[in-house]
């Protein structure tokens, strides 16, 4: 009962993975709020958490519609005093080739990955400050980490989760949020007609679930991507590679088209701990470029 009295909140949890969180989450001694837009589909999952023994209760909400989510935040707050725990699952898809792709399903994509997960984080932040206290779990994916054909707008919206994780942990560092994001591969109704049958049947939502223990417990990491499926684990990064000065010579484009392996190489890469590490690093690189003219 790693996460006994946490008050956790799913979104997208009436089937899928969603639904195998809240249940993971439940097993784990969590009291979880079930969202979902199919009032049906809530109640099942509710239903067979309090069958196993676990609290739940339902949520029929859009992730897109702030006052809504309001609702369910407060609504959880009224049944059991806080919320530690919010894991942003909720998605869709409209896949199809950039090419036939319009601008329209590109952003109904963006606003329920994207704009949906802020607009529940927003909901549970400031609470989470003033407990003291928050896990925050936001669900990218391998196709916005490396791409994917057809998946323009999923991808984008997948990476964007991303760095929304990277800044907000480091802004909820001082009150003991810590934000991480799950990469799950899992036979969800969103995948069944990307996988085939094998492939399926070894990607059982359940087996993503456990990485929620690691991501959302009390000894969590923060800023951390975590690729989970078919009982697999593995951790993905954004990197910066050594790379090297140039200057700002007439010639320096072509100077980095010479270079271009010498930058690329990855020997001596690094995970910055915030964004402007870069800034600092082509600086203090500038900086000894300079000097080394000088003394030249």
């Amino acid at each position: 009962m790693n996460l006994k009295d946490n008050v956790a909140i799913v979104t997208g949890a009436g089937g899928g993975l969603g639904r195998a969180h809240a249940e993971y989450l439940a097993r784990k001694g969590a009291k979880v709020v079930v969202n979902d837009l199919s009032p049906e589909s809530i109640e099942a999952t509710v239903e067979a958490i309090r069958a196993a023994g676990g609290e739940a209760i339902g949520s029929v909400a859009s992730v897109t519609n702030e006052a809504a989510v309001e609702r369910m935040v407060e609504d959880a707050v009224r049944e059991w005093g806080r919320i530690d725990i919010l894991v942003n699952n909720a998605g869709i898809l409209r896949d199809r080739s950039f090419t036939k792709m319009s601008i329209d399903e590109f952003r109904l994509v963006v606003d329920v990955h994207l704009i949906g997960s802020a607009i529940c984080t927003k909901a549970v932040w400031e609470l989470m400050r003033e407990q003291n206290y928050g896990r925050i779990v936001m669900t990218t994916s391998s196709s916005g980490l490396f791409g994917n054909f057809g998946q323009a707008n999923y991808g984008a919206a997948k990476m964007a989760l991303v760095g929304l994780m990277q800044t907000l942990a480091i802004e909820g560092s001082k009150y003991n949020i810590r934000v991480n994001c799950l990469a799950p591969t899992a036979a969800t109704g969103m995948t069944q007609d990307i996988l085939g049958t094998d492939q399926l049947a070894a990607l059982a939502p359940e087996l993503v679930s456990p990485a929620l223990l690691l991501l959302a417990g009390a000894d969590a990491p923060t800023r951390a991507i975590v690729c989970a499926g078919a009982g697999h684990f593995a951790r993905s990064h954004i990197t910066l590679t050594d790379g090297m000065f140039i200057g700002a010579g007439e010639d320096a484009g072509e100077e980095l088209i010479r270079s271009w392996d010498a930058v690329s190489d990855r020997s001596g890469e690094i995970v910055p701990d915030y964004g402007f590490t870069q800034a600092e690093r082509e600086v203090a690189s500038a900086s000894a470029g300079k000097q080394f003219a000088v003394l030249g």
